[in-house]
């Protein structure tokens, strides 16, 4: 059963420990991320934080993937900046709860499965441009405000956050080779941030970013008129946030089944991102969607289960209602070394070592939805573009392939054997087989290694036998599959064919 597939592994088998820890850590992580982007947006910080703690705890109970965590991330909220700045925040949370309304959708009609058709190119651009995101901004943290000015660090505060930033790094990278216990990423916070504590060194802050203390999401309603008008200004910022949402979380639900080696439910996990972002809606959170970098911390510190996920949007609300004097102090150098190393195990190294024994198209297509997540910040532009020219490429290839063998039989009919798929890239190509001028009055066109695949095949057959009969001559279709045949049938009235009866023949299966 699928849902047995998604369900928490069997009690004998959690790491609780593992559980708990990957958690906090998660919450750790996000916390000045969900900050960074509400404040990116032009939002109240604790708008980004209701986001984390709303996305975690609803996709944690009904999402398709356990390990996969979800908060207010930057894909789904850049999409929405430019409708705050021109109608307001009411505006953008009732594009959040529509967006989430779409989501469900797709997951109730069961579209979510389509995101398994996304070539293994594309995946390692998308991972490897998403590297460089996390990587990138990162290095921001870097800068600092000074009379009102951004600008970066220099002196003593850029050798103090290189050098926290560094043992941060190592600490996570050699903490595993001693034990596996605790996670690396929280022994590496914890270590940096009683070193600061302690020894009472000056440098940079979760506060100097913004506080992180409030209460509890209360209900809200958007307010807006419910008019249509407001509809046409929501729907299509709702549209495409829908889309860059469930594009990056069953991207990265997918890439949790290949490092967990299990299989998550994409139709679940759908409606539980809509539902989320439906909750964030109404309760004045940003919306979000899957976060890549917070699900490998979490995978990597050994979560397998919803515990975590649960346990990180638990401590986020702990963070807003208790703990943010303490949170505020923790140096934003142990995040950073803490992401950046996250950023090294996102990118996906194998792909260089691969280029070589890759096809061209492959490698121009992993360059090329890399660069677009990179420059654009637009995932689902990203992945749109790079499957699209996947799939042009497969019809290319498919249309190159289509031949003729051609043989007369005893009654002296000439018979051509078709091999490779009849559809709109290979049609010109299959139409050039034919020598109407000098074949007999009868012509059999063979599909036993062939299919008629779409309207521009019932094009290309209609035009063939035309111009046979313009020369008297008779064409006869031998071998159709039934799904074949139904197709012509359905196309009655456009085009005419004779088809020859040969029950007994087993012919090419469908796929």
């Amino acid at each position: 059963m699928k849902l047995q597939a998604i369900n928490l592994i069997s009690k004998q088998k959690i790491n609780f420990k593992n559980e708990i820890l990957a958690g906090l850590t998660v919450s750790m992580t996000m916390i000045p991320e969900s900050l960074s982007f509400a404040i990116l947006a032009g939002l109240s910080p604790l708008t980004g934080l209701y986001a984390a703690f709303l996305m975690g705890i609803v996709t944690a109970f009904l999402g398709g993937r356990p390990g996969m965590v979800s908060g207010g991330a930057g894909a789904t909220v850049v999409v929405l900046i430019a409708l705050a700045a021109t109608h307001g925040v009411e505006y953008l949370f009732a594009a959040v709860a529509l967006a989430g309304l779409l989501q469900i959708l797709v997951g109730a009609f069961k579209m979510g499965k389509f995101v398994r058709l996304i070539p293994q190119p594309v995946m390692y651009g998308f991972l490897n441009g998403l590297a460089i995101i996390i990587f990138l901004a990162q290095v921001k943290q870097f800068k600092i405000f000074q009379n009102g000015v951004e600008t970066w660090m220099s002196g003593t505060p850029l050798f103090v956050m290189l050098c926290l930033t560094l043992l941060t790094i190592l600490i996570v990278f050699i903490w595993p080779k001693l034990t596996k216990a605790v996670p690396a990423s929280l022994v590496a916070i914890i270590i940096t941030f009683a070193l600061v504590y302690f020894f009472n060194i000056e440098t940079k802050k979760v506060i100097d970013i913004a506080s992180v203390s409030g209460s509890f999401p209360s209900f809200h309603i958007p307010q807006i008129p419910f008019t249509l008008d407001s509809f046409k200004i929501i729907f299509p910022y709702a549209c495409v946030m829908a889309a860059v949402g469930l594009i990056e979380s069953l991207l990265t639900l997918n890439m949790v089944d290949e490092i967990t080696n299990t299989k998550g439910s994409s139709n679940r996990e759908a409606m539980a991102q809509g539902t989320a972002n439906i909750v964030n809606g109404f309760f004045a959170g940003m919306g979000g969607c899957a976060m890549v970098a917070q699900t490998l911390v979490n995978i990597n510190a050994g979560a397998r289960t919803k515990i975590s996920a649960i346990v990180g949007a638990l401590g986020i609300l702990f963070v807003i209602l208790v703990g943010g004097k303490v949170i505020e102090q923790i140096p934003m150098a142990a995040l950073v070394g803490v992401m950046m190393m996250v950023a090294i195990s996102t990118f996906q190294w194998v792909s260089l070592r691969l280029i070589n024994k890759m096809p061209k198209s492959d490698i121009l297509v992993g360059f090329l939805v890399a660069a677009i997540t990179v420059i654009l910040h637009n995932l689902a532009l990203a992945v749109f573009v790079g499957v699209i020219i996947s799939a042009l490429v497969f019809a290319w290839d498919n249309a190159k392939r289509i031949r003729a063998r051609k043989s007369i039989d005893e009654k002296g009919n000439k018979i051509y054997e078709i091999y490779g798929p009849l559809f709109f890239g290979s049609t010109s190509t299959f139409l050039e087989k034919f020598d109407m001028d000098e074949d007999p009055q009868h012509v059999i066109v063979d599909f036993k290694e062939s299919r008629v695949v779409d309207m521009s095949a019932i094009e290309a057959l209609k035009k063939l036998i035309s111009k046979y009969q313009e020369k008297n001559k008779k064409v006869t279709l031998r071998h159709l599959s039934p799904d074949c045949v139904r197709l012509l049938e359905n196309a009655k009235g456009f085009i005419q064919v004779d088809i020859e009866k040969d029950p007994t023949y087993k012919v090419m299966p469908k796929g």
